[in-house]
């Protein structure tokens, strides 16, 4: 039988990071992953450049029943920490906006930093590797895999949530949880995609397929975000609907601000005072691209020369523009989403610790628990931070 101090289910993000921080304390460290490769969600993050952490980190950027379980671990271990892991190894990179850093090159960069510095501190990976049971016992727990049994005093639930299944998420941490007596909170998907079926308006997103909308103001149940948004041939995306998406529950409506940054009814007075005769088609244009200033004229407004439309008319031009109200049909689901919002519930969890308060010795770090972060960085840093500060007590 193999015996280690630690075993870590998970080689992503936390799993790695507590591994490597753990075994440099002199713990054993062994880590399993069914999968065939480490961290398969950061090598895709960030469009293969990875989005490591954000300047701005702070516990504002998360969502959790309880918002103030992240608070601790995330100002133990800062984005400046992980920073300075970065320019330790010598990777480049860059602030996109936002405080979003991404790698000059490419994911792997980041991978391999981890990597590096679990070998360095001697933690061992076993990779095609999957957990089949797990027993708890007097001096720990006691694991069957598939290369055999395995002892361990503290064992790390760093398994991740159930977004992009192709990547190997399964839901194997929350069965953990409820074993050992956890509520596991409703999972969703979050900063995900919404799809639509009103005829109208997917005619008006296929038309605009792949055409992106700069800095546009989406709000849903008291939130707002300013980012881009994404016509796509299913729906809406960008990263404003991604942000917006973990707000969003079923029925709700989205507004959004197409030009939030004009004040579009002094904007419209002011074009028909000075461009009468100028047709509104081609004044959006100036806005938009010509394409869709003139679907969304032909979807939404009559068009004629500016000096023909009433000041009714004008105010309801700009107010159709600036709040844009819809009602998505759904999102598309895990498969596409970046995050699971939900999880194991934090109340079961001590913030200091990450160690379980019903089964003494289990560790929840990373996604499998109820905290997400915003789009931008946020949940790579609560990956860190939540490995780091489990690192301290395995």
């Amino acid at each position: 039988m193999l015996q280690t101090d630690v075993l870590i289910i998970g080689a992503g993000a936390a799993g790695l990071m507590c591994a490597a921080t753990a075994a440099a304390r002199g713990r054993r460290v062994l880590v399993l992953d069914h999968a065939n490769k480490a961290g398969k969600k950061i090598l895709m993050s960030g469009g293969g450049r990875c989005n490591f952490t954000n300047l701005y980190c702070e516990p504002s950027n998360f969502l959790s029943g309880n918002p103030h379980f992240c608070k601790s671990a995330l100002a133990r271990f800062t984005q400046w920490d992980f920073i300075g892991l970065v320019a330790k190894h010598g990777v480049p990179y860059h602030e996109k906006k936002l405080g979003q850093l991404f790698c000059d090159n490419k994911s792997s960069d980041i991978l391999e930093l981890l990597l590096a510095e679990c070998s360095d501190a001697g933690a061992e990976i076993r990779l095609n590797t999957a957990a089949q049971s797990i027993e708890k016992t007097a001096g720990g727990f006691h694991l069957y895999s598939d290369i055999g049994e395995i002892a361990c005093q503290s064992l790390v639930i760093a398994s991740g949530g159930l977004s992009i299944p192709t990547l190997g998420a399964t839901g194997f941490g929350y069965q953990v949880a409820k074993q050992f007596g956890h509520e596991v909170l409703p999972t969703r998907a979050g900063l995900v995609p919404f799809t639509l079926t009103d005829p109208q308006l997917k005619a008006l997103c296929t038309e605009l397929s792949g055409t992106s909308v700069e800095d546009c103001r989406v709000s849903c149940n008291g939130q707002s975000f300013v980012e881009n948004i994404l016509f796509t041939h299913r729906g809406l995306s960008g990263p404003a609907i991604l942000q917006i998406s973990s707000y969003w529950q079923p029925g709700d409506t989205v507004h959004i601000d197409l030009l939030p940054h004009i004040d579009l009814p002094e904007w419209l007075a002011t074009q028909q005072r000075e461009r009468g005769n100028s047709e509104l088609k081609t004044l959006l244009a100036e806005l938009f691209t010509k394409k869709m200033a003139t679907l969304l004229v032909d979807a939404w407004f009559s068009n004629k020369p500016l000096k023909q439309y009433t000041s009714t008319e004008l105010k309801a031009i700009a107010e159709k523009l600036s709040d844009w109200q819809l009602v998505p049909a759904g999102t598309e689901g895990y498969r596409t989403a970046e995050v699971t919002l939900g999880g194991v519930n934090t109340d079961e969890v001590s913030s200091k610790t990450l160690e379980s308060l019903k089964a003494p010795g289990l560790y929840f770090i990373g996604e499998v628990l109820d905290v997400t972060g915003h789009l931008g960085g946020f949940n790579f840093q609560w990956a860190w931070a939540s490995g780091y500060a489990a690192a301290q007590y395995v």
